[in-house]
């Protein structure tokens, strides 16, 4: 049957034409990108699955980085702690060396000036030293969690311990006038917190520690301005009420401090009426926490405190020995948990390879196959169109 209006041959070339143009910009467009899923039509499983993998290696490698900020993080801490080490350390050695009688009362005096330097240095280190803007020496990192993995949970806890606290202290003595007991307000620069302790010497020379309870370290931090009456409603006692806690190096101690409370900040220390004659003042006050609490308060100057030291010294170096030794541990967990996860990394950005990726061996075999279909269908397509010429012989 010839016909004009439907030309059958030229439209089954024009549709496999429209068919293999369309394979062949598929093929074309994953040898561009060398992507095998470049739309949701080329592999709708596929690229769901590929998409899960792909938040799944973006996490590993952050989860890598995690790791390795902590590994960073945790030598600061135990670079400083070495270095605390060596203070006790030679702290121990002046101590063993103020025991012996063969020093005079002057050369345990020298000896006591390097040794409390050294006391005083290992507070700075503990209060100071810092990661990020952060202190990690301090207590406040405890518990810190670094999260080594892809998904929610997957997290290490880190203790770095309480070396102590860097908390500087400055007083101010007032006079006794008639009835009124003289006292002393001691300022000071730091945050305190709930079981710290405060270490000073008073006029007759004994030394005194109070704990400081959470309502205490509370008002001590606070610049709210509060009653200066003792035992007002807004007065906040150290730990043990009136009376300072705490041992006391002198039998009667006790007695030099009447009333020990938390004035507008300040530490008021309210003297007895007998004790510092005209003024009350203190020295060598400080602020004690964790491992450098009990060595703040110890001293060489005389036989028996040399002996007491080394004791405090032992427990001290233990302690920070034991630290150490965690976070040391710690480090080594961290490097093998980094180590893991740069090979899952790195297996599953595999797996989403032969998903997602192009296979250029067979995309360039069928860009090769279209092509020719093309030109095989142009041509053909030319002769259909030109088949229905014979029709016009008939007119002849």
């Amino acid at each position: 049957m010839a016909t004009i209006n439907t030309n059958m041959s030229a439209n089954i070339a024009a549709n496999a034409m429209t068919r293999n143009e369309r394979s062949m910009s598929s093929t074309m467009e994953r040898l561009s990108t060398g992507i095998r899923i470049n739309s949701a039509k080329d592999d709708a499983a596929g690229l769901a699955i590929s998409s899960k993998m792909t938040s799944q290696i973006n996490g590993l490698n952050q989860a890598v980085r995690n790791s390795n900020d902590a590994i960073s993080m945790i030598q600061v801490a135990e670079g400083a702690m070495k270095e605390v080490t060596n203070m006790f350390q030679r702290m121990r050695e002046l101590a063993v060396q103020s025991i012996s009688d063969s020093n005079t009362s002057s050369d345990r005096t020298a000896l006591n000036n390097e040794y409390q330097q050294l006391s005083q240095e290992v507070q700075r280190i503990a209060g100071n030293t810092q990661w990020n803007g952060t202190n990690i020496l301090d207590g406040d990192r405890t518990n810190t969690v670094f999260q080594i993995g892809a998904n929610a949970s997957q997290t290490i806890e880190v203790d770095f311990g309480t070396l102590g606290a860097n908390i500087t202290a400055t007083s101010a003595a007032t006079a006794q006038t008639g009835s009124d007991a003289a006292f002393t307000d001691v300022s000071f620069k730091g945050s305190f917190k709930a079981g710290d302790t405060i270490a000073l010497t008073t006029d007759n020379g004994n030394q005194i520690t109070m704990a400081v309870d959470a309502s205490a370290a509370a008002a001590l931090n606070s610049t709210v301005t509060h009653a200066a009456t003792t035992g007002g409603a807004n007065d906040d006692d150290l730990t043990g009420g009136a009376t300072p806690s705490g041992t006391l190096t002198t039998a009667g101690a006790a007695g030099d401090i009447a009333s020990a409370a938390v004035v507008n900040g300040k530490l008021r220390l309210t003297a007895t009426a007998t004790s510092g004659g005209g003024s009350f003042t203190v020295s060598n006050v400080s602020v004690g926490r964790g491992t450098q609490e009990n060595v703040n308060v110890t001293g060489i100057t005389s036989r028996d405190l040399s002996t007491l030291a080394l004791g405090v010294l032992d427990a001290a170096i233990e302690g920070v020995n034991s630290t150490r030794a965690g976070l040391g541990a710690s480090m080594s967990r961290l490097e093998y948990a980094s180590d893991n996860l740069q090979n899952v990394a790195q297996n599953t950005a595999s797996a989403r390879s032969r998903v997602m990726d192009a296979d250029y061996a067979s995309e360039t075999t069928e860009l090769a196959r279209t092509q020719i279909i093309q030109q095989a269908a142009t041509a053909m397509l030319s002769q259909a169109n030109q088949s229905q010429q014979a029709v016009l012989s008939l007119l002849r």
